[in-house]
């Protein structure tokens, strides 16, 4: 049997990694600004699902292969920077308007927000979704024939914790959207959301 002590210390993990900043929650922030809580629901489901997906993988093996080859990784990682940056140039340059989708007669946004298979494949060139999976696997992976029980539990928890957990990230930018009342305010807060996006590699970089 898996002790108690397992889910809450897993539930910990997942919700901590989850919440704190990184290219996928200040892009949920901008996406709830920019479009609302109920478009930006598929990129948060892409999110959950792209890491379920990395966390299964690790399970599996693939992650091991970042030891073996280091290299890989590298690869990984500024393939996932170039992206980041283009990401980045995509919000900070996103066009600007009404942001009340009902409204008729006002100008729309040319924009759409993140689709849910790219919100997945993303997480395949997010380092820190990589090194999220493989810390949490080889922490909470109890070896033998509790393997794929804990295995089970660790994809679960996560999509039970994450989800929620990133779901502050697109509330809090509702809030924000409250005082993007003009396109000044828009286009500064695209910026300021494209400069931040470029900032996470940063913890990109240092790791």
């Amino acid at each position: 049997m898996i002790d108690v002590s397992f889910f809450l210390a897993l539930a910990m993990f997942a919700f901590v990694t989850s919440v704190t900043p990184g290219p996928n929650n200040i892009m949920l922030l901008a996406s709830g600004a920019q479009f609302g809580f109920r478009r930006t629901l598929p990129h948060m489901l892409g999110i959950v699902l792209g890491v379920a997906s990395l966390l299964l993988s690790t399970l599996l093996g693939l992650g091991a292969l970042f030891t073996l080859y280091p290299p890989l990784y590298s690869v990984l990682k500024w393939l996932g920077c170039a992206y980041l940056l283009w990401l980045a140039w995509k919000i900070g340059s996103a066009p600007v308007g009404s942001l009340d989708n009902k409204t008729s007669g006002r100008k729309k946004s040319a924009s759409a927000p993140m689709r849910w298979w790219q919100a997945l494949l993303f997480q395949y060139v997010n380092p820190k979704a990589w090194m999220m999976a493989i810390g949490c696997v080889s922490t909470f992976a109890i070896a033998g024939d509790l393997y794929v029980l804990s295995g089970f539990w660790i994809i679960v928890l996560f999509a039970a914790v994450g989800f929620p957990a990133i779901s502050m990230w697109a509330w809090a930018g509702i809030k924000i959207r409250q005082w993007l009342t003009d396109e000044k305010r828009q286009r500064g807060f695209n910026f300021v959301m494209g400069l931040a996006t470029a900032s996470t590699l940063l913890l990109i970089v240092g790791h």
